[in-house]
């Protein structure tokens, strides 16, 4: 019995530590684009600048989560804030989001269903 409740508690701290994207809500692209439309949200682009130079989501601010000081360019920014977040397939937006909600910001949406292609065949304004 103490096996399985250790096995147990082992299980529930190993998912819980992998939840990074906790406060993050994942939305497909029609509910992406609707949510950038608003006012005040800030539209992150996590790819790399050589990505973000090819194409971005209009008024995207680009903060490349793979960089070095992705933690100190988050923290200049206002955690009370709504931020937007997309990258190129939905796997660095979901990293990048989860470091923000480890950081404190609790306003996050990622699109986690696709990237920017996806967002911009969707009618999503680009740049």
């Amino acid at each position: 019995m103490k096996k399985v409740l250790a096995v147990i508690f082992a299980s529930a701290m190993f998912l819980t530590g992998c939840s990074s994207a906790g406060s993050a809500t994942n939305m497909g692209a029609s509910e992406f684009i609707a949510k950038i439309s608003e006012p005040g949200v800030v539209i992150v682009d996590v790819r790399t600048p050589e990505e973000f130079a090819a194409g971005h989501l209009q008024g995207a601010v680009n903060l490349d989560v793979s960089s070095s000081n992705f933690e100190a360019q988050i923290a200049e920014l206002d955690m009370n804030g709504t931020y937007a977040i997309y990258c190129r397939s939905g796997n660095r937006s979901t990293i990048a989001s989860g470091k923000m909600s480890d950081a404190g910001f609790t306003s996050l949406y990622n699109f986690n269903k696709g990237g920017f292609a996806e967002l911009a065949a969707a009618g999503a304004p680009t740049a």
